[in-house]
This record gives C-alpha cells, sequence and structure tokens, in this order.
C-alpha cells in the first residue's frame, strides 16, 4: 500500500474515530485499486476510468462502496496537497438502491408485547430479562450489538436518559420510556450477581455479556410463542420498528439519525421509503391544491 493510502487510513482512525472493521474494508478496497492501477496519488483520470472495467463483475453495491472509498481518499489527497485534481469523476457511479428495511406492523409488536409481558410476570429471571431487553430495542432504537454490551453504568439513575457507546466508538444519549425504566427496574432486582460482571445483561457462568446471537434466538422463539412468523423478527427488525414508528408519529429526519446515531442523514432517510403511505395521504389532506379541488 502507498504511503498516501495509509495515510488516509490513519486519519480516518485519528479524526473520524472510524471502526476496525470500517478500516479494513477501506484498506482492501484500496489495495486492491492500487494492485490494478497502482499509486493513487499519481494515477491518471484514463487509468482511474479503467477501473468500471475492473469491477464490471461485482455487484452494483460493491462497486459502490469501493468508489466511495476512492472519492474520499481524493479528496484527501488534494487536502493535503498530493494532487492538484480531484478525478473522482472517473469513477465508476452505479445506481445501487438499498433494500427496504423489514419492519414489524403495530399489531405484530402488540403481540410480541404481550407474550413477552405474560411470560415475566411468572417472575422467571430469564422471562424479566427478556422483558427488558425488546423493551430496550424497540423503545430506544438500540443496535444488538449496544444492547447486549451495556455496562451497569449506563443504566440511568434520574434522568430518563441511556448513554450508548455506537459505532466508531462514539457515545450518544438514548431516551429510556417508563416502560423499558420499569422492565429495567424489575431486571435489576432478579439479575444474578455471580459471577461478577460489570454488563447490565451477563452471559451464564462467564464474566462476559450476553451475546447477540442468543439475543437473535431469544427473539426468534418469543415470535413463534407469539404466533408470528419468527422469519420476520430479529433485533433489528424491531429497531427499524422503532424508527419507522416514530416517523409515522411525526418524529422529525434529524432526531431520528441522532437516536439511531446514524452518521449520515442518508442513512435514516431510507425510512422515509418505508413511510411513503402516510407521507401521501399528507399530501392529499395539507396541500393547498387539495383543499382547493375539495371545494370546487
Amino acid at each position: 500500500m502507498s504511503p498516501a493510502a495509509s495515510a488516509f487510513l490513519d486519519m480516518l482512525a485519528a479524526e473520524r474515530g472510524a471502526a476496525a472493521n470500517t478500516l479494513a474494508a477501506y484498506r482492501r478496497d484500496l489495495e486492491g485499486a492500487e494492485e490494478a492501477i497502482g499509486d493513487l496519488a499519481a494515477a491518471s483520470r484514463a487509468n482511474i476510468a479503467k477501473l468500471a472495467g475492473i469491477w464490471s463483475d461485482l455487484a452494483p453495491s460493491s462497486v459502490a462502496r469501493k468508489a466511495s472509498a476512492l472519492r474520499q481518499f481524493f479528496g484527501f489527497a488534494v487536502d493535503e496537497g498530493w494532487r492538484d485534481d480531484d478525478p473522482s469523476g472517473a469513477l465508476p457511479q452505479p445506481q445501487a438502491r438499498r433494500p427496504l428495511p423489514k419492519i414489524l406492523s403495530h399489531n405484530h409488536v402488540d403481540a410480541l408485547f404481550e407474550r413477552a409481558e405474560e411470560e415475566a410476570a411468572s417472575g422467571k429471571p430469564t422471562a424479566i430479562r427478556q422483558l427488558a431487553l425488546i423493551e430496550l430495542l424497540y423503545g430506544s432504537g438500540l443496535r444488538a450489538s449496544e444492547l447486549v454490551s451495556l455496562p451497569l453504568s449506563a443504566v440511568p439513575r434520574d434522568a430518563p436518559l441511556l448513554t450508548v457507546m455506537g459505532k466508531g466508538g462514539q457515545a450518544r444519549m438514548v431516551p429510556v420510556s417508563e416502560r423499558a425504566r420499569e422492565a429495567l427496574d424489575q431486571w435489576l432486582s432478579v439479575r444474578p450477581s455471580e459471577p461478577a460482571s460489570g454488563f447490565l445483561f451477563p452471559s451464564r457462568g462467564k464474566a462476559g455479556h450476553l451475546t447477540r446471537v442468543r439475543l437473535f434466538q431469544m427473539l426468534k422463539d418469543l415470535a413463534a410463542r407469539a404466533g408470528i412468523d419468527p422469519a420476520g423478527v430479529s433485533p433489528h427488525v424491531l429497531r427499524h420498528a422503532f424508527a419507522t414508528h416514530l416517523l409515522e408519529g411525526g418524529a422529525d429526519l434529524r432526531v431520528l439519525q441522532t437516536l439511531l446515531g446514524h452518521a449520515d442523514i442518508a442513512t435514516t432517510q431510507i425510512y422515509t421509503h418505508v413511510d411513503a403511505a402516510r407521507l401521501v395521504a399528507l399530501v392529499n389532506e395539507r396541500h393547498p391544491l387539495a383543499r382547493r379541488g375539495a371545494s370546487d
């Protein structure tokens, strides 16, 4: 890898706090491009344009990711004075369509919680833990990895907010509903103290935390018991439901971006497609021409 590409990765780690997986992906993309056309800091536009042919067998989403990595590198190279031009225009621009997220209907969410509440009423610690987990997934929109790794210290004492460490080591505050707070209090009253663990949801027999795989299995099993197809239920689906249902309720997109911990508003904007029916109804009801047509 060229010194310029290495310096770019160092910048991502130091200034943007990029996660290890993100840095590894950028490294692969930069190394692959330099193997094909040489030092990117000195590559001509003609050579950069050849990447379209080299990447022709890849999926549009893969090409888009690689091109994005190189665009960011070229912007960095111009800022550093290594290039006089930004040759990003020579990169391919595939129309990669991002799939819409799966979501749960309000009825399915209600059924899931009714079953979880019934089971928690038994007083079994595992059932109480299960209720606390889904309350935080749906009530606060946490990622599975964020949820299972929550430390005990993240639980709010007075303020109804939870401190979450998200992607790239970025901390954010998310609200905790009264329902979730009650479920958490109930869980803390039965949470095992052995083995000693600093995690809110410790694993059995170890000092670590509940795994994402186990969380995934728990939700699938709960969905089956609630009469819902398990194939359509996962921690990420509950996170999507949180976002979509908030948007339906009138939440601002920027607020939603903050709650979800998205670095780019474009990631959050996908939920506007899911909520298209509400937007159409809003135009039909509120647009001045709609009122004019009704009165004619």
